[in-house]
């Protein structure tokens, strides 16, 4: 299948798509970074997905996986509105087969940056609404809502180990995910599952019964 990835230079998109490369899939990644993958069936488009008017023209996605965002830097320009525009360019056409946005816990919680977890919950209702409208072409539509997950980003808290100890209290499971262990998911959510549409599957090893968040100041 021809897979649409946005924000495959580093961390999940990086590892999701990677594991699509593996399954033998084409994949196509949209991000604002230059290429860190070398594939023969992997093609990079260097753009912000903010950008609308240089987004590139690709025609007949099977898979569209909504993966790049930001933390704290114009987050529902990035996470949300760019995410829509995404999504209707290349999602809502007769040959997708599945969409898949990553959000995150924060949308279930509320506990993090204030527009960081505005701009996650609105995927929560946007995932319903796509749900709705690709079902004719019986296509899926969800979003897969990680805790922690262990990528450079979130190093300046990994490395902290008060921080740390003060995290691995507010999680039941004590670790966080890796990115292969998310592309593990994104992959069953999209490739796998043709019924479990319309939903937003939390996947944060507890993190969201405790509805506490810590950072570093």
């Amino acid at each position: 299948m021809k897979i649409l990835i946005t924000g495959t230079s580093q961390g999940i998109g990086k590892a999701i798509a990677e594991k699509f490369l593996n399954e033998k899939h084409t994949v196509i990644g949209i991000d604002r970074q230059s290429a860190s993958i070398t594939d023969e069936n992997y093609t990079h488009c260097q753009c912000d997905i903010r950008d609308y008017e240089n987004l590139p023209e690709l025609d007949d996605i099977n898979i569209l996986i909504n993966n790049a965002g930001t933390q704290n830097e114009q987050d529902i320009d990035t996470n949300l509105k760019a995410l829509i525009h995404i999504t209707e360019k290349y999602g809502i056409q007769k040959n997708i087969h599945s969409i898949l946005s990553i959000g995150s816990a924060s949308a279930h919680t509320g506990a993090e940056f204030p527009e960081y977890c505005a701009s996650k919950a609105g995927i929560l209702a946007y995932t319903k609404n796509v749900a709705l409208r690709v079902a004719p072409f019986n296509a899926t539509c969800n979003s897969l809502d990680p805790g922690g997950v262990t990528t450079e980003l979130n190093k300046c808290v990994m490395d902290d180990p008060k921080l740390w100890a003060e995290i691995m209290n507010e999680t039941p499971l004590k670790k966080w995910a890796t990115p292969e262990e998310i592309a593990e998911w994104a992959y069953f959510l999209t490739v796998t599952n043709t019924f479990c549409t319309g939903q937003s599957i939390l996947v944060d090893g507890g993190e969201s019964i405790n509805y506490n968040f810590v950072w570093k100041d």
